[in-house]
């Protein structure tokens, strides 16, 4: 146990440390934590990774405060499964959500091959979040924003949640930006509301007013910056002239597969969006600052799948030097912007390139609040305690099964990385593509003819973790 009468001279920095060096802690000395998902963020939207045109001073400090992960992946290139994943523990093929919610139906794409794969369009009440762990063991559960995780029955409340703001079954913000919305779990409180900026005053109103001897999760699910692409008229017309001041030429286009990709950050309704976001991180950080509460809260941030850079048509932003979006098993659908902030435990400014997954902030979650790990709930995601300590982890497999089309023009497949090795496998293409990630991590030297025995075998491994999690495969159109 720990002697209470020395925890004024440890201070809260040292004490969360101490916690996870015991095991176990009583609920009034846990951690809190703060996680930030926003909708659609690609990996190189932040400046901390990369982006010069979009600003995120508030987010950059926040990565300069904590662990930068360079290798964050959702499990999914789209949103539902990755939620879903982030709150169990648990691959999106096992609690069997592998598309957004409904889902785009193979009858609505010219040209399929492939019957639509059905699969949930809820989190099944059965699956234990880490929610309902956390709430079970003495914390507040604060939820605000896009759920999308099912219909009335299944809202956050239904899954762990004390409160819940503005979360419901739609994707997109229902109603649009500003009010007046049409949102079931948030009614605008005057015209022209902006949503952001409502749910971080939630967000705010629930840190003051908590009840301060419990520990607390705050989940902050941002809208931003799913479409409708609509620009945040505070910070709009900088990005405007930014724009002008930066560019003379039109937006370059690139052509991938059926799609066209954006190849350059320079559009000012999507930075501003990023803006509104990034006003919202620095005042929820400096709530925590002004309530004494930063150096006992652990902060995540993470996106829920790649930017939106190839539709029929080129997306709003551009993920280079990854390769693709949103909707694609490329490096640029999965790989997020992914930040630790754990006090005591991660070094400030420390950088991880050790691939990570969704899966694994539940279980992290659980060991940085001192409580016992859940194997069985948590079966595909491990702990990322020893990384942020410094120290390294067993290497892994990750595998992403994707079997359905998108309308970023994705058409079923999966894929499977393995160290430097990752392997793309088309269906509706009848194809595979093999890259090196470590000498090419945009993915443009195709490998397999080169590789053909290791191509084989990551297709048999692929194809076997399929099997052993029964995976629904796309079966063709009669």
């Amino acid at each position: 146990m720990i002697d209470v009468t020395l925890l004024p001279r440890l201070g809260a920095c040292c004490l969360l440390g101490l916690l996870l060096a015991t095991g176990s802690a009583p609920a009034a000395e846990r951690p809190n934590f703060v996680f930030f998902l926003v909708d659609d963020l690609g990996w190189a939207d932040v400046g901390c990774f990369g982006s010069t045109f979009y600003e995120t001073p508030n987010i950059d400090a926040l990565c300069a405060s904590g662990m930068k992960f360079t290798q964050g992946y959702a499990a999914c290139p789209v949103c539902s499964p990755t939620r879903a994943s982030i709150l169990t523990g648990r691959h999106p093929v096992r609690v069997d959500i592998t598309d957004w919610i409904p889902g785009n139906a193979a009858g609505r794409t010219a040209g399929a091959k492939f019957l639509h794969v059905e699969d949930r369009d809820n989190l099944a009440l059965e699956e234990v979040t880490i929610a309902e762990l956390l709430r079970q063991n003495g914390y507040q559960t604060f939820f605000a924003g896009k759920w999308h995780l099912g219909d009335k029955g299944h809202w956050p409340t239904d899954q762990g949640f004390d409160i819940n703001i503005g979360g419901c079954d739609k994707g997109s913000p229902p109603g649009g930006y500003y009010a007046p919305w049409n949102n079931p779990n948030l009614e605008a409180r005057e015209k022209d509301e902006y949503l952001t900026e409502r749910l971080t005053e939630e967000s705010l109103k629930f840190l003051r007013q908590r009840e301060t001897q419990k520990p607390f999760l705050l989940y902050l699910s941002y809208y931003n910056v799913h479409t409708p692409i609509t620009a945040y008229r505070k910070r709009i017309d900088h990005f405007v002239q930014k724009a002008r001041r930066t560019f003379t030429d039109p937006t370059p286009v690139g052509q991938e597969h059926a799609g066209q990709s954006r190849l350059r950050q320079d559009f000012p309704d999507y930075a501003s969006m990023i803006a509104a976001v990034d006003d919202s991180v620095g005042a929820v950080l400096g709530e925590l600052d002004k309530l004494r509460l930063t150096d006992n809260t652990v902060v995540i941030f993470f996106s829920d799948n790649g930017g939106l850079c190839t539709l029929g048509r080129p997306g709003p932003t551009s993920n280079l030097p990854l390769r693709s979006g949103k909707g694609w098993l490329y490096e640029g659908g999965v790989r997020e912007p992914m930040i630790v902030r754990a006090p005591g435990v991660a070094r400030p400014g420390a950088v991880c390139e050790t691939p990570v997954v969704s899966m694994d902030f539940a279980p992290t979650m659980l060991e940085l609040a001192g409580l016992p790990a859940e194997p069985e709930l948590h079966a595909d995601g491990v702990s990322l305690v020893p990384l942020l300590r410094g120290e390294r982890l067993p290497e892994r497999k990750f595998y992403w099964h994707y079997p359905h089309y998108h309308g970023s023009t994705w058409t079923p497949g999966a894929s499977i990385r393995d160290g430097k090795w990752k392997l793309i496998e088309f269906y509706h293409l009848d194809k595979v593509e093999l890259y090196n990630l470590d000498d090419d991590p945009g993915e443009r030297r195709e490998l397999s003819q080169a590789h053909p025995d290791k191509t084989r075998e990551l297709r048999d491994a692929l194809r076997a973790w399929q099997q052993q999690l029964a995976a629904r495969m796309p079966q063709p159109i009669p």
